[in-house]
């Protein structure tokens, strides 16, 4: 929310379902509507004479971010960056130039600048080494598959190079973390979901056929779909996502439905557990990093007064909502990731599972990195993380 220089008021609302931005004049009058149709504003500011809002969101690209302005006065918004890129973080400088971020399928995030003339460039493009193998990364495909329930859930679709008709490929599906959060048809602006994004197209370079799937209460599609009924703790009506990704797959041609794998860290690992506890005939193996898998037991980090006791009825609906209880139908193996010191969902997460899947003779594999926390600071550690992944599902999906 913020003033003009021609005295307006400018503040975001989602009374159409979408997060849009509005505008109305300080001397009073309707509220006005500056951005829009289907999509959502997900950063705005003031140009520099403070007249016109400069912003980046979704709308007419839904899996992508761009760059437009509009008068705050009211009129058609402007795209400023048009193309298959993703562009975050406008600034306007006195000069009227727009620096911000951007990257694309193939290369990842760098500062750029949106000249007088319309024309993008790069301001550091030696922060790209000349070795980064843009040439040998894949276009991911936007694509949409049904969940069991019916609902329409979006997502990113990675056909390895080497992808040939009627030739079945293992595959992989990517669940973010959040669940606040979207992945996009390039590398995405958040850090964690950048080397993710990275590691899926290394994935893909391998022979996967990989799948980011942006399943329900995450951002992007609309206050519906991010406010969606009885997800995470309340039901775990994401579910229904996971296996309709794996459903999705194994009805392709090019995949072999005996060979598909499930990872995702934090709310990620979450659906990965959720998926192989309760679905480990149509998936056959999963990397899980720092995954919740008692909601009762996370919940307290973000409400420190919560007493399962106190709450029973809620309790029990979060504790089936979970992958523990179900680890009596867990099959498939599973590679557990976690740092010890992770503020976020607590290491004894991977310990209380590790113990559950001992008990029920599960295979499983186990990393734990020694003072680490929940977004790895130690670039080793995501390297060690990744390589071990891929040759979890190198060794479980290949053979």
């Amino acid at each position: 929310m913020f003033w003009t220089a021609d005295n307006y008021l400018v503040f975001g609302y989602e009374g159409d379902g979408w997060h849009h931005l509005y505008s109305i004049s300080g001397n009073g009058g309707e509220a006005r509507l500056l951005t829009p149709n289907e999509g959502e504003v997900e950063y705005a500011g003031l140009s520099a004479d403070k007249k016109t809002i400069i912003y980046n969101g979704n709308i007419g690209d839904i899996n992508r971010r761009h760059i437009w302005q509009v008068a705050a006065a009211g009129g058609n918004p402007k795209l400023l960056t048009p193309g298959r890129g993703i562009e975050w973080s406008p600034v306007q400088m006195a000069d009227n130039q727009i620096v911000f971020l951007r990257s694309d399928a193939t290369v990842p995030a760098r500062p750029a600048v949106l000249a007088k003339s319309g024309a993008i460039k790069d301001l550091s493009p030696e922060l790209i080494p000349s070795e980064f193998p843009s040439s040998q990364l894949v276009q991911p495909q936007a694509v949409i598959l049904t969940a069991t329930d019916g609902m329409k859930i979006h997502g990113q679709l990675f056909l390895p190079g080497n992808h040939k008709n009627g030739e079945k490929h293992p595959a992989a599906i990517f669940f973010h973390g959040g669940s606040r959060r979207q992945m996009l048809l390039g590398f995405n602006y958040g850090e964690y979901y950048h080397k993710a994004y990275a590691m899926n197209q290394y994935l893909a370079s391998k022979g996967y056929v990989v799948l980011m799937v942006n399943y329900r209460s995450g951002i992007g599609y609309g206050m519906e779909f991010r406010e969606a009924l009885n997800y995470g703790a309340t039901g775990a009506s994401e579910y229904n996502d996971v296996v309709g990704a794996g459903l999705f797959l194994k009805n392709r041609e090019d995949v072999d439905g005996t060979k598909i794998g499930l990872w995702g860290g934090s709310y990620g690992g979450y659906l990965t557990a959720l998926g192989l506890a309760k679905a480990s005939d149509l998936f056959a193996a999963g990397v899980d990093l720092h995954g919740v898998h008692d909601w009762n037991v996370v919940v307290k980090n973000f409400i420190p007064s919560y007493d399962a006791n106190k709450r029973q009825e809620w309790a029990k609906i979060a504790y089936q909502s979970s992958p523990l209880p179900f680890v009596n139908t867990w099959k498939s193996p599973v590679l557990l990731i976690h740092g010890d010191d992770d503020r976020n969902v607590p290491f004894s997460e991977s310990v209380t599972l590790a113990e559950a899947l001992r008990k029920n003779h599960v295979y499983f594999e186990q990393i734990v990195f020694p003072d680490e926390v929940h977004s790895f600071l130690l670039h080793r550690n995501w390297l060690e993380a990744y390589k071990a992944s891929s040759a979890f599902f190198d060794k479980f999906l290949k053979k």
